[in-house]
């Protein structure tokens, strides 16, 4: 199928928004499931080390550590789930960023089934933004961590469980996640040379002042990925991208700008969200010619023909 990432949703195809004054919420929060500690244990979380010598940690947030929701017994602040891990906002209550180790060699196709959203119950439940923000509008419950990217070996049906956390979720406009940001890493992946089928993949939303307020929330208009991998050559790589969209939430309508998705620098990344990568911009060709011309460098990608790895 081919991906329109240009694609301007028409308004007459979407359903109107229910007002922020409206308390139309068709869910009892009473039946919301939480995880509890225990259901965790065991978890082996984002590993630095899975694309072997080419060693890649989480970002730090040390630049917005007053901004990191501490974690009860683990001073990297990290909520680990099955093959990856998410730091998570304390002022915005959505995920900082996330980190997945992916391994295409061992991917199992798990059925999505009827997976409910959960809270993780090793942080308090109004850290976290859950149902309430999604009831009658036009929001999906976006995936940052994809579904399908932590499902391999022998723990995929545990991978895929934990997903659906709302910590691992973000408010994304329903053609924007269905059209864009779900294609996005297929996108990047399926044309990107990679050892072993293997990567590590960082995403999260860019917060801005200026985004807009609904039911509490604010909702973010842009989002990030970078991807760190070995290139069949043996040499270490990364790449980044930023996808972009402008909305207008009115009382009664969604209005959408159209959704442009750009590869960037992993400099660039770090500009918009105060994390650091480490040394990941040396093996970014963006990043490089950023530091050699002082310009910064974007590329607008209509087709795989546009990604430069």
């Amino acid at each position: 199928m081919k991906i329109d990432l240009l694609y301007r949703p028409r308004l007459n195809d979407l359903r109107p928004v229910v007002p922020a004054s409206e308390t139309l919420l068709p869910f009892d929060a009473a039946t919301v499931r939480t995880s509890p500690n225990a259901y965790f244990q065991g978890r082996q979380g984002y590993r630095a080390d899975h694309l072997g010598e080419f060693v890649v940690p989480l970002p730090s947030a040390s630049a917005i550590a007053d901004d990191v929701l501490p974690i009860v017994n683990n001073p990297d602040a990290r909520l680990d789930y099955e093959h990856f891990s998410i730091v998570m906002s304390r002022s915005r209550r959505l995920a900082l960023f996330t980190g997945v180790n992916i391994d295409g060699s061992a991917s199992v196709s798990v059925p999505r089934g009827g997976d409910p959203w959960a809270f993780d119950g090793r942080i308090p439940e109004d850290a976290q933004v859950g149902e309430a923000l999604y009831a009658n509008n036009d929001f999906d419950r976006g995936h940052l961590v994809r579904r399908e990217d932590p499902n391999w070996g022998t723990t995929a049906g545990i991978a895929n469980r934990d997903t659906f956390h709302f910590t691992n979720c973000a408010p994304q406009l329903s053609a924007f996640n269905q059209r864009t940001w779900l294609s996005l890493e297929d996108y990047i992946l399926d044309n990107t040379r990679r050892v072993g089928e293997r990567a590590s993949v960082f995403t999260g939303p860019v917060f801005r002042a200026t985004d807009p307020l609904y039911r509490g929330v604010a909702i973010p208009l842009a989002y990030w990925k970078v991807v760190a991998f070995v290139h069949d050559d043996g040499r270490p790589s990364s790449t980044a991208y930023l996808i972009d969209h402008d909305v207008d939430l009115t009382e009664h309508t969604l209005l959408f700008g159209a959704f442009k998705t750009y590869q960037r620098s992993v400099r660039a990344i770090e500009g918009l969200t105060d994390l650091d990568f480490g040394m990941l911009h040396t093996f970014d060709g963006f990043s490089n010619e950023e530091a050699a011309t002082g310009e910064s460098v974007r590329r607008l990608i209509t087709g795989p023909g546009d990604i430069l790895a």
